[in-house]
């Protein structure tokens, strides 16, 4: 069977929606009897009729419609077609799919979003909440091509940037009387503590932080760190959360310092054998500002002598030039 003629299905469309063969013909730049011969020879193709005059007015038959709502669906993936092409015209660049964690979607990449957005409109880039575990799968079956997650994570097939170490801090409602400076687990463990879901990467990392510890009542899981935030401001207990998660709400808890210290580190992780491409450059480029610029402190050299009268000069500390980041784990 011949393919069908895109030019016979428009005119088919037209006649149908303008009512007549005139209105067709001028729509389409056209002579009435093009119009005609064009729905003449869509009708001796299929052997039925698809259009029946009603006086002055031109309908489809049944036939003719089914054929009419099949042109539709042509001509809308014409569209996605010629729109698809468009972008490679246009300073297409690629697509991007990230998976994140829901405090790093939260709280950290908005002003990279904002900035990819307006330095690189060629980039396509879907970004996604998910758990560590779910994103760790979507790398691995190809389904995702970077992700915040955090550690631990361990698989051969992944390359595992460390990005940042994120400070867990404690907070209580503004009104709660005599919160020490520092709170110990044992404090914890007197207070009703809320925790979130036991998906999230911090719901076994702050249970392992307690662990020894007796409780006066479990802890209660309730959800996003954002519920969190709002029971604790409405006076249902105290949580454990990120520090970056209260940074700019200070004045609506009180927060404190944990002892001993409770960290999560945040990192970049992606296939080992994942192809890089231009666009994909781009997004872990901006992902790994992120990177924590660490200080490391020099031993002091003794082999240095002294000159009399002159102390030795204790190690300095030594920044890490721009583009060095924290080792990456592969």
């Amino acid at each position: 069977m011949r393919s069908l003629n895109l030019d016979q299905l428009r005119a088919l469309l037209e006649v149908v929606e303008r009512g007549s063969f005139s209105a067709a013909a001028r729509r389409l730049n056209l002579t009435q009897p093009a119009i005609s011969l064009q729905i003449r020879e869509l009708e001796r193709r299929f052997g039925v009729q698809l259009i029946e005059r009603l006086g002055k007015q031109a309908h489809a038959t049944v036939p003719g419609q089914a054929l009419v709502e099949a042109a539709r669906r042509i001509f809308h993936e014409c569209e996605d077609a010629d729109a698809a092409m468009r972008r490679f015209c246009n300073g297409w660049i690629g697509h991007v799919r990230v998976s994140t964690t829901l405090s790093a979607m939260t709280y950290r990449l908005p002003p990279i979003l904002r900035r990819l957005r307006l330095d690189y409109p060629g980039v396509e880039l879907v970004v996604t909440n998910a758990p560590t575990p779910k994103s760790v799968e979507g790398i691995l079956q190809n389904k995702i091509d970077l992700a915040l997650v955090n550690l631990p994570v361990e698989d051969k097939q992944l390359k595992i940037t460390q990005l940042c170490a994120e400070s867990m801090v404690a907070i209580f409602p503004p009104n709660t009387q005599d919160v020490p400076e520092e709170v110990t687990r044992d404090y914890v463990a007197r207070h009703a503590l809320l925790l979130e879901q036991p998906s999230s990467s911090a719901y076994p990392l702050v249970l392992g932080w307690l662990a020894g510890q007796t409780s006066s009542r479990p802890p209660m899981p309730l959800g996003t760190i954002e519920a969190l935030k709002s029971a604790v401001a409405s006076d249902l207990g105290m949580a454990i959360v990120p520090e970056v998660a209260v940074a700019q709400h200070m004045s609506d808890f009180i927060v404190r310092t944990l002892q001993p210290p409770l960290t999560r580190k945040l990192a970049l992780i992606e296939h080992r054998n994942k192809p890089n491409e231009p666009a994909l450059d781009i997004v872990r480029s901006a992902l790994l500002a992120l990177r924590t610029v660490e200080t490391i402190e020099p031993a002091t050299d003794k082999k240095r002598l002294k000159k009399p009268g002159q102390r030795r000069a204790r190690g300095g500390r030594a920044h890490i030039k721009p583009g060095m980041g924290p080792s990456t784990r592969q």
